[in-house]
């Protein structure tokens, strides 16, 4: 990163999180500019009631706890339910720290968009120029991998097939990169690169290895050097292959495919299987700076953000997109919001902002392989970005069904 843009960084990081801490008074944040391209939008009062309805019903579905921090022009509001810790009883706590699974996937991407900027790599080259011999096809580009179109399978599918064995196995495991390549080789490709979207985290341990490479730095220094420390994200890191997650933690809770059995606390693991796909530590505080900062371009350059958020669909309900490393939802309201989702054993998350980075919604339930109530915290975007809906709105079991975000598959598919 040049020195340019570390100044602009910090000055920029400055704003960000004062804003994140809900200190700069409403009017400040009324008249921050939009990020170029943006769509001015009405912009509705969160309905905070409905954000801690989606919080319960998470908590319905099967999560020990829930919490929600929502940041827009009229400031910060939180929620939180339920405990962190079962054993404890301690309550949930909008400070503490947990797994955020794939959200990785934008910090992965925002550094290999920056060695882009600064001319180390091409996103339209072939991924085989930098890593010479890695694939077995040399159409496979850095941008397939950014998009989930290159066709890798996924080595997840079979490592976690039977859930809590599956996690067990690999707990206290220590991957390579090319191990976890090596895994996803053994099988056949899902589809002809760029044809198609099939998710896989094969494509980002790649893109981790990608980083590695350019850099000759570990990822753990890049995310530090390039996103966490000039953000001053104070309670994001990565600790691949600590157990640990320090400080105040919320802890994860597995459920296993039997119906009815015991929860497993799967806080401590190195997430060794996942890595620069899956494998950050982050609060909520820390997530809403992170997505205000990348869309208002405090991470990107405006060409580079373009890019990012240039998306194309991902099934057929149209209210789905995937861009580099980045998801935009279509909420019922019109509003689309930009970000990513997270499953790793024990949490689901979900991290998002507007386009023009005035709003943002961090979400996290402490609870996994439990698709509904994943599909319940999804509830939160729809409440604090689209506000207090109509009452024949919401009367209507057909429209409350489709304005939430449908939840994404499990583990396997590693969200």
């Amino acid at each position: 990163m040049t020195l340019n843009n570390r100044r602009r960084l910090a000055v920029g990081a400055t704003l960000i999180a004062a804003l994140a801490a809900g200190v700069v008074p409403a009017a400040t944040a009324q008249a921050a500019p939009a990020a170029p391209g943006a769509v001015r939008e009405t912009t509705p009062a969160p309905d905070m009631d409905g954000v801690s309805a989606a919080l319960k019903a998470a908590m319905a579905q099967g999560a020990p706890g829930a919490m929600a921090r929502f940041i827009g022009p009229g400031g910060v509001e939180t929620r939180t339910m339920g405990v962190r810790d079962r054993e404890s009883g301690a309550a949930m706590d909008i400070r503490a720290r947990f797994r955020i699974g794939s959200v990785s996937k934008t910090f992965s991407s925002v550094v290999l968009l920056q060695l882009v900027q600064e001319g180390k790599l091409e996103l339209d080259a072939p991924v085989n120029r930098y890593l010479p011999g890695l694939l077995p096809d040399d159409r496979i580009t850095v941008r397939h991998l950014l998009t989930h179109r290159s066709g890798l399978w996924d080595y997840t599918n079979a490592m976690f097939e039977q859930t809590v064995p599956g996690f067990e196995a690999v707990r206290n495991r220590v991957f390579s990169y090319q191990e976890l390549v090596d895994l996803s080789l053994k099988e056949p490709r899902t589809t002809e690169p760029g044809v198609s979207y099939q998710y896989s985290n094969t494509n980002f341990v790649v893109v981790g290895m990608l980083i590695e490479k350019l850099t000759g730095k570990p990822v753990a220094k890049e995310y530090q050097s390039r996103i966490i420390g000039p953000l001053g994200l104070r309670n994001t890191s990565y600790v691949h292959p600590d157990t640990r997650i320090a400080g105040l933690q919320v802890r994860g809770y597995l459920h296993p495919d039997e119906e009815g059995g015991a929860l497993v606390d799967s806080t401590e693991q190195t997430v060794s299987w996942a890595q620069s796909a899956g494998a950050i530590i982050s609060s909520p505080t820390d997530l809403n700076v992170f997505v205000i900062a990348l869309m208002r371009g405090k991470l990107l350059s405006p060409k580079m953000l373009e890019a990012m958020t240039t998306v194309t669909p991902t099934d057929t309900t149209n209210t789905r997109f995937y861009g580099l490393g980045l998801r935009r939802y279509d909420l019922s309201c019109g509003t689309q919001v930009y970000g990513h989702t997270g499953t790793v054993q024990g949490y689901y998350t979900y991290a998002f902002a507007t386009r023009d980075g005035r709003r943002s919604l961090s979400a996290m339930a402490n609870t996994s392989n439990r698709g509904s109530a994943n599909t319940a915290l999804g509830g939160t975007l729809e409440a604090a970005f689209c506000g207090k809906k109509p009452a024949s709105a919401a009367a209507s079991p057909t429209q409350s069904r489709s304005s939430m975000p449908p939840a994404e598959q499990d583990l396997r598919e590693q969200r």
